[in-house]
């Protein structure tokens, strides 16, 4: 794990890095990443090496270009195994973090997790992100929504925008060659509340694999209509 305590340490100008505990909380979600995923499909990367780079630090790049300082209120929508929302928590200590996802055993699992790692201000919801986004005691609460979940740009906005704050952020972790996309998604993130801040382009640590993070600032209310019943986002992205 040192070569993720090399990468904080980097992107944050060596302002913030990785104590002994944290690696170790970070190799025991490995290690349970690696048990769990014996009987239930979690992560098709599994090499131990692999799963640093394009599960760890790639949910930590988000570091290089956001302040991560502050004692944030976080969602990550669509968390699936933990990702990005444990790695941030585990780095992170500070913020407080809740993971949604609509599979009820991928949260099983998370919640194991969190017992395992004694994360605390770390909580996980079962539901569907159109719910969460309607319910009084999510909607617009948070200062900042993550996803890297697989979705256009337009129907993550959907999801993901409605649990903003006004003046917080949502960011999308996406490929090198999102600025199509974010094109496509500008009306549906207008709508919606947001505005396209930037979108920062880098290229994770010795790969040739390339992120775009999408970084989208709430600047008005999400207008009472949206989200949209369940699927609506996706079979009629806005």
């Amino acid at each position: 794990m040192n070569r993720l305590k090399a990468y904080i340490e980097n992107v944050t100008n060596k302002k913030l890095s990785l104590s002994d505990v944290q690696l170790r909380q970070f190799e025991m979600f490995y290690e349970m990443l690696l048990e769990r995923n014996k009987v239930m499909n979690l992560t098709a990367i599994t090499d131990r090496e692999e799963v640093i780079l394009k599960h760890f630090i790639d949910s930590l790049s988000i570091a290089g270009c956001f302040d991560m300082s502050a004692e944030l209120s976080v969602i990550d929508v669509g968390t699936g195994a933990g990702f990005p929302g444990i790695p941030l928590k585990i780095a992170f200590p500070w913020i407080d973090i809740t993971l949604f996802d609509s599979l009820n055993k991928r949260i099983v699992f998370i919640q194991d997790v969190i017992r395992e790692l004694g994360l605390e201000k770390c909580n996980t919801i079962h539901g569907r992100a159109e719910d969460g986004g309607r319910n009084k005691l999510l909607r617009e609460r948070f200062d900042l929504a993550v996803s890297r979940a697989v979705a256009n740009l337009s129907t993550l906005s959907e999801y993901c925008l409605p649990f903003v704050k006004q003046g917080g952020h949502f960011i999308s972790y996406k490929t090198d060659s999102a600025d199509e996309e974010t094109i496509k998604a500008k009306a549906a993130i207008s709508t919606l509340g947001g505005a396209h801040k930037k979108t920062v382009k880098l290229v994770l640590p010795d790969s040739d694999i390339g992120r775009g993070l999408v970084i989208i600032k709430k600047v008005k209310t999400t207008p009472k209509s949206y989200p949209r019943k369940a699927g609506m986002a996706n079979k009629q992205p806005l």
